[in-house]
């Protein structure tokens, strides 16, 4: 295969190729912007749905599954909602050739689709939280650059729907959520911002939304979910109600959390190299994959070393593959390191005699361990891995977001900055203008490598009420 182009210097470029190299989707589906999930790629989907699920499933949410097809009337009962999403939907107009009596809106997020039932669902007070989730596919009509995992019209999509007593409760439920992201991203070895979205670029229908984005080369940044407390917003419209403990009648207070195959994306972002992806064991397809090495005088020693490892390693729980095919060991090294696989198992003549393996990770350590303790060294192995790639992540975005103290600072920006900001939507759009992008929103969480903190909004000097508040370029 030709080298990778340089990450630096020509990130899209790097990033499709790094995609398409490691077999991760193949985009020659005929609809544009709906990608074929891939063996290799659909495993490391399938393990990243894990990881939120367990986190999310740790909190009280339970799944549930709702149907991909809206009433074009429920759709239209949030008036904020259908104006965020009316140009971006997907119409069926028919049933076979017979036009629908009511068009139905393939799902773009599930508000619409859920809260009809959520009003039967909730009746007491008994009844509440209702805290569920799903994981299914979303459909938006994209009709920007379409760019894998990034920027799709299918897109693989979990979402959070959830009923609280009030908002003091939902705002509660708004810091779980928090809490389980940063579980998730602890998982994925991906340091991130948080914050919360000015008021012209909050979720359509929410009293507010709080997103993750991460920085990506230069002053782009990339949002990887969010979550949104809606208060009443939606409730009243679609007749969530509750009876409270003194029987009057009460509209109960929602949030949702949203995430998707961006976080796939993401972490090829961040963690891919000159060699290709790079995967934390959480998500990797393969944590280990187990290469014997063929020699004329090797004699049978290795590959049924390497099998013995590899069954027992499977035992063990370990996602592992035994590459015993006749290609030279230098073929499949530069193949598995393209594909991002955390460790190596190299066995040869000289580990079958000695009873080790020689272990190397895709950050290039390299060590030995002895098979009587294989199981153990590998988990070793592993943990030192993701505690280095996450560092290593932690140091790249370190000098990723930098502080600017005048709007001339934001043109021709090669970071994503820190800026101060008095709140005010007209500051707001004088930031956007000089960086040619977005202000992203004010700090909920401190930066992983903190920052002093501005004093003065960049834009009209004022020291009242300033907040800490990022600005970049959505890609």
């Amino acid at each position: 295969m030709a080298e990778l182009p340089d990450k630096g210097t020509a990130f899209i470029d790097w990033y499709l190729a790094v995609v398409e190299a490691a077999d991760l989707t193949d985009k020659r589906y005929p609809v544009k912007g709906m990608n074929v999930w891939t063996t290799y790629g659909f495993r490391a989907r399938r393990n990243l749905d894990a990881v939120m699920v367990r986190e999310i499933e740790a909190t009280g949410s339970e799944a549930v599954e709702f149907p991909a097809l809206i009433p074009a009337n429920e759709f239209a009962k949030e008036k904020e909602h259908i104006k965020g999403f009316d140009n971006e939907v997907y119409w069926v107009t028919k049933g076979g050739a017979t036009p629908l009596d009511v068009p139905l809106v393939l799902r773009p997020t599930s508000e619409t689709a859920m809260y009809p039932v959520f009003a039967m669902w909730v009746r007491s007070h008994r009844d509440l939280p209702l805290n569920v989730y799903q994981i299914v596919n979303t459909f938006r009509y994209e009709t920007k650059t379409t760019r894998p995992f990034v920027r799709v019209r299918e897109i693989h999509f979990f979402e959070e729907h959830t009923c609280q007593v009030d908002e003091d409760h939902a705002t509660e439920r708004v810091r779980s959520n928090l809490g389980a992201f940063r579980r998730m991203a602890e998982a994925f070895c991906l340091p991130y911002l948080t914050t919360r979205r000015p008021d012209w670029d909050k979720f359509a229908g929410a009293h507010y939304t709080i997103a993750f984005d991460i920085p990506l080369a230069g002053a782009r940044t990339l949002q990887l979910g969010s979550v949104h407390h809606y208060r009443e917003n939606f409730s009243r419209p679609y007749g969530i109600t509750y009876e409270a403990p003194d029987g009057s009648q009460r509209h109960v207070h929602q949030t949702t959390f949203g995430l998707s195959e961006r976080l796939l994306g993401a972490i090829v972002a961040v963690h891919g190299d000159a060699k290709g992806a790079v995967f934390p064991s959480a998500i990797a397809p393969y944590e280990v994959v187990v290469v014997p090495i063929l020699g004329t005088d090797s004699g049978p020693g290795p590959i049924q070393t390497a099998e013995a490892a590899t069954d027992r390693l499977r035992r063990a729980g370990r996602r592992v593959r035994l590459d015993a095919g006749d290609e030279r060991p230098g073929a499949k090294y530069y193949r598995w390191e393209l594909h991002g696989v955390p460790l190596r198992l190299e066995i040869g003549r000289r580990e079958a005699e000695g009873r080790s393996v020689t272990i190397v990770d895709r950050l290039g350590r390299k060590g030995t361990v002895p098979l009587d303790r294989l199981e153990t060294g590998v988990a070793e192995r592993l943990a030192d891995f993701d505690r280095a790639l996450r560092e290593r992540a932690r140091t790249a975005f370190a000098g990723s977001v930098t502080p600017a103290r005048v709007l001339d600072d934001l043109k021709d920006s090669v970071t994503v900055r820190l800026v101060g900001w008095c709140g005010s939507e007209e500051c707001g759009h004088q930031i956007e203008t000089a960086i040619d992008g977005a202000l992203l929103g004010t700090l909920e969480e401190a930066l992983p490598n903190p920052l002093e903190a501005p004093t003065r909004c960049i834009a009209c000097g004022t020291s009242d009420g300033v907040r800490s508040a990022i600005a970049g370029r959505p890609m």
